[in-house]
């Protein structure tokens, strides 16, 4: 059992049989009446949010999680297939738990967050950034670097994602995993 004094990012809370994932959260202590925290709450299989509030010293279950790198190997009609990096085990997860799944390409480590008393794995994280050739767009025009202007171009996953008129097919480019945005070229 923890109280909300515990709360941290990226914590598993079981509430009514449901697992989520604190998002954010807020501690709240107004001049007048008792001190509440408001948390933004992610539901691990649906993935939506839920916003709630909470008085200050209420306990709840903790869900004791552990992060296991795996190695992506394949996808096939079960899933997408990963390799455990010390045991060698492999294990397939749904694309509904991976988060940034349209990133990901072979060979990319993700954290799994495994459910330490049923060993079930709940949900992938893909690392902040990876580096993704691209494989088409449309050429840019010399001299149309003055503005701030994007066109869609097409990864080596099958992602599309908007990035700079100089950007040309070949290119390696920096992109955001949480929010699919362009950062930086990568030479």
């Amino acid at each position: 059992m923890a109280s909300t004094s515990d709360f941290r990012n990226g914590m598993c809370l079981d509430i009514d049989g449901t697992y989520f994932f604190i998002k954010e959260f807020l501690h709240v202590k107004p001049g007048k009446g008792p001190a509440f925290v408001r948390t933004k709450l992610r539901n691990v299989v649906t993935g939506r949010i839920l916003d709630k509030t909470w008085n200050s010293g209420v306990r709840v279950e903790e869900v004791r999680i552990e992060r296991r790198p795996y190695q992506f190997l394949y996808k096939d009609d079960m899933g997408y297939n990963f390799m455990h990096q010390e045991t060698f085990e492999q294990i397939s997860i749904p694309g509904e738990s991976i988060d940034g799944v349209a990133f990901l390409k072979e060979g990319d480590i993700v954290e799994a967050m495994v459910h330490a008393a049923t060993e079930t794995i709940l949900t992938c994280e893909m690392p902040q950034s990876v580096i993704l050739e691209i494989t088409y767009t449309e050429p840019g025009m010399k001299g149309d670097t003055a503005t701030n202007t994007l066109k869609p171009a097409t990864l080596e996953t099958g992602a599309i994602v908007r990035v700079p008129l100089f950007i040309n097919i070949g290119e390696k480019i920096r992109v955001n995993t949480v929010d699919g945005a362009y950062q930086e070229r990568v030479r």
